[in-house]
């Protein structure tokens, strides 16, 4: 039953059912401060629903805030790692909830965040590794949000490395891995072929270029989804920008075809563009 569970909530994680997915991460009240008004959160949930969003990622406080009719057609996921940036070590992350408490909210996953290079990293693990086995107990879905990042990590774009993170994630029981994409883009393929799990690319292009030129490439790399937080919720029109991110990743719509790739681009040349754009930015 749990292992049924389990996949009857990934495929809410994916509303086309194509295993492909659109994240957006708005646990950034916890780590950094308010993402928008409080008597704005509604309006940005539907705002992010109505473009498309196959998911949102709040804290588990956040979750009990707004009404559930809401997300009637986007799922939940309880975000059950903290930390802020006034902290003494802002790597640091400690889980503030567990999947008992994410059940009991609705979630139909949780996600983890776990710094390797970090001076908390060993911690970190046994928590990710805690999380996993309680997840695989109740049939709950596991992003695991796993970044090169402290004071042992030279370059936090080497596919290398990124691709040694997505085993890390999958070897402690992740469903799915959420990390930074590499640089070049084109080589983020290599990190996708490295990974026994499904990958997420985080956050949005370094150097704050085109959003959905980003990631059409991304997503012409592999990857299985977009996990895209800032650069939308403090876009004037998210639901708009949702939209034609969701074209992107589930490959409908405005030229884009059923593989991601806009009609007429191939994805080398696509990928090769959007490294132009974004060479040497760390």
């Amino acid at each position: 039953m749990p292992k049924n569970g389990k996949q009857l909530r990934l495929r809410r994680l994916s509303l086309a059912g194509d295993d492909r997915h659109l994240l957006i991460p708005l646990d950034h009240s916890v780590s950094d401060g308010p993402i928008v008004a409080a008597d704005k959160w509604d309006d940005l949930l539907r705002a992010l629903v109505a473009g498309g969003a196959d998911g949102i990622i709040v804290h588990k406080g956040r979750a009990r805030s707004f009404a559930p009719d809401i997300l009637k057609s986007c799922a939940l996921v309880v975000h059950l790692s903290a930390s802020t940036s006034c902290s003494a070590d802002v790597h640091a992350k400690v889980l503030v909830s567990d999947v008992e408490e994410a059940l009991t909210l609705g979630a139909d996953a949780v996600s983890v965040h776990v710094n390797i290079g970090s001076d908390t990293e060993s911690q970190q693990l046994a928590d990710l590794g805690a999380v996993a086995r309680s997840c695989d107990a109740w049939g709950m879905p596991l992003i695991a949000m796993v970044y090169p990042r402290g004071p042992r990590i030279e370059d936090p774009r080497d596919p290398a490395l990124l691709a040694h993170i997505a085993n890390v994630a999958a070897d402690l029981g992740a469903d799915m891995v959420k990390t930074s994409v590499a640089l070049p883009v084109e080589r983020m393929a290599e990190v996708v072929a490295n990974s026994p799990i499904p990958v997420l690319a985080a956050g949005g292009p370094p150097d704050g270029s085109d959003l959905v030129e980003y990631g059409t490439a991304v997503m012409a790399s592999g990857c299985r989804g977009l996990a895209i937080g800032r650069r939308i919720f403090s876009s004037p029109t998210p639901a708009a920008l949702v939209s034609r991110l969701s074209a992107v990743v589930h490959g409908k719509g405005s030229g884009i075809g059923g593989d991601g790739i806009p009609g007429g681009i191939s994805d080398g040349m696509h990928m090769a563009n959007y490294s132009t754009i974004v060479a040497g930015v760390a």
